[in-house]
């Protein structure tokens, strides 16, 4: 049953398109994944360094740490660390934190300067101010450098690690920005971003997608698999009327041609065009067998009676009449094994052969009879088989010395690329209607006519069949002197 099914021509075009479609579906949604992950990974980072920025931009204006307003912890968990890795300020709520410069979560106080002063200047409380982050009006008015102005990095880096705030811990996209030449030193602000958003829209886009997906190939399997069979149904429809002819053998049949003008009605006609062809040629060997059958039963009839008879009353024999039986019989079966070489497709042959001195050649072996031969013969050479050319020039004189009055005329010559043999009488010619009638199998036209005289009704079948083996054609027209003229064309041999 499986190997019956992915037998099917609809069963493998309904997978392969599934697999097709699947393996699209997979690098697109891949692609998407990516490409969604990647732009809310880069937002992520951004907000990340812009929270860093505006952090710095307050530090380098002469903001101490410990005074900083530092955005909540939840959303942009905010660092700055100085150039010995101790916090100075953080983020409130902050629990837990990595992927930063430090993973502690309380800031430090800082160290005091001895050259900053103390009580024993008597009351100057700038050093007070200095270390309890409280002289931040006199820090921005100049004449206080407690908190020098920075420097900020152009550039910041980017890290990811985790923040824990609220016993709730988030991946976040960290941005570090460097503060260089503050009072306490170089400082580093490092502030982070959520990456909440990307997770949840990747999420999303997945479900959408393993939920999507399989619906999605559902639909274009089914779809497949109905457009297929409607397609194929004229296919199985020839199938089923092929074989149908097949087991009645009744070759008139036909299979139906689907009103289309795609492949498959090409199919369904060039099958019924085969059809047609085998019918005919199938019919033509049956009529062919039955005519053979009844031609060869008279000559044997005829001889059997004459050699029962000879038997019988030796003084009764004919023995003329029994030699030309046997000749008439003998003439026959090579006619009929002719045919049925040329039947079997057998390829002529590539002899060089002068048309003229072959036609002169057929002229000295038959009996100077009661019409004169008038030859026009000139070199012509041919490709092919010597003994079938010379049979068609044989069958074209028999022809027309058995139809002739007083005169036959055979001329030679070439016309261009071709040989032409030219053979005429002044007989009562053909018929325009019957002209292509006369070049079929045991036809005579002559129906009237004695067996003896007219022949069989194979030489003219056999000498058009010879041409078109050899790439000519032979035809039939009126003479000028009012009988039938039969014209053979042959290519001419290519020069050796």
């Amino acid at each position: 049953m499986r190997r019956r099914l992915f037998g099917s021509v609809r069963a493998r075009a309904t997978l392969g398109a599934t697999l097709v479609v699947a393996v699209a579906l997979l690098a697109a949604g891949a692609s998407v994944l990516l490409a969604l992950r990647s732009n809310l990974t880069d937002q992520a980072s951004s907000e990340a360094e812009s929270s860093a920025r505006k952090v710095a931009v307050s530090i380098a204006t002469g903001t101490a740490p410990a005074a900083l307003e530092l955005p909540d912890g939840d959303d942009t968990p905010v660092q700055v660390v100085d150039g010995d890795g101790r916090l100075l300020a953080a983020s409130e709520d902050l629990e837990r934190i990595s992927g930063t410069g430090s993973s502690a979560v309380r800031p430090v106080t800082p160290p005091v300067d001895d050259d900053d002063g103390g009580d024993d200047d008597g009351g100057d409380d700038g050093g007070s101010d200095r270390h309890g982050g409280k002289g931040k009006g006199k820090g921005k008015g100049g004449d206080d450098d407690s908190y020098a102005y920075g420097e900020i990095a152009d550039d910041a880096e980017g890290g990811k690690g985790s923040a824990t705030v609220d016993g709730e811990t988030r991946d976040h996209r960290f941005a570090a920005l460097e503060v260089k030449n503050t009072r306490q030193g170089d400082l580093t602000v490092y502030a982070g971003a959520s990456l909440s958003a990307e997770q949840s829209a990747v999420g999303t886009a997945l479900t959408v997608m393993l939920t999507g997906f399989p619906v999605l190939l559902g639909v274009v399997g089914a779809v497949t698999w109905l457009v297929t069979r409607r397609a194929l149904r004229p296919v199985e429809g020839i199938r089923s009327e092929m074989s149908a002819i097949t087991a009645s053998q009744d070759l008139a049949r036909r299979v139906p041609e689907p009103a289309t003008h795609d492949e498959v009605a090409r199919l369904a006609r060039t099958t019924n065009e085969t059809l047609a062809a085998l019918e005919t040629s199938v019919e033509r060997q049956r009529r062919f067998v039955a005519d053979a059958s009844h031609e060869l039963r008279s000559p044997i009839a005829s001889l059997r009676t004459q050699l029962e008879v000879g038997a019988a009353h030796p003084e009764l024999l004919d023995v003329e009449g029994a030699v030309a039986d046997t000749v008439r019989l003998q003439e026959l079966a090579a006619g009929l094994l002719l045919l049925a070489r040329l039947d079997a497709g057998e390829r002529p042959g590539e002899a060089r052969v002068d048309l003229a001195t072959l036609s002169g050649e057929e002229l000295s072996q038959r009996p100077a009879g009661r019409v004169a031969v008038r030859t026009h013969l000139r070199p012509v050479e041919v490709a092919g088989s010597r003994s079938q050319l010379a049979r068609v020039v044989g069958n074209l004189l028999d022809n027309a010395q058995r139809h002739a009055r007083s005169r036959v005329d055979i001329a030679v010559r070439a016309e261009g690329p071709w040989a032409v043999v030219e053979v005429g009488d002044d007989g009562g010619g053909v018929p325009e209607a019957e002209r292509e009638r006369i070049f079929e199998r045991f036809v005579r036209l002559d129906d009237a006519r004695a067996r003896d005289d007219g022949g069989a009704g194979l030489g003219l079948a056999i000498a058009r069949d010879v041409a078109v083996r050899h790439g000519g054609a032979l035809t039939v027209s009126s003479s000028p002197a009012g009988g039938a003229l039969f014209e053979l064309r042959l290519p001419v041999a290519p020069t050796a």
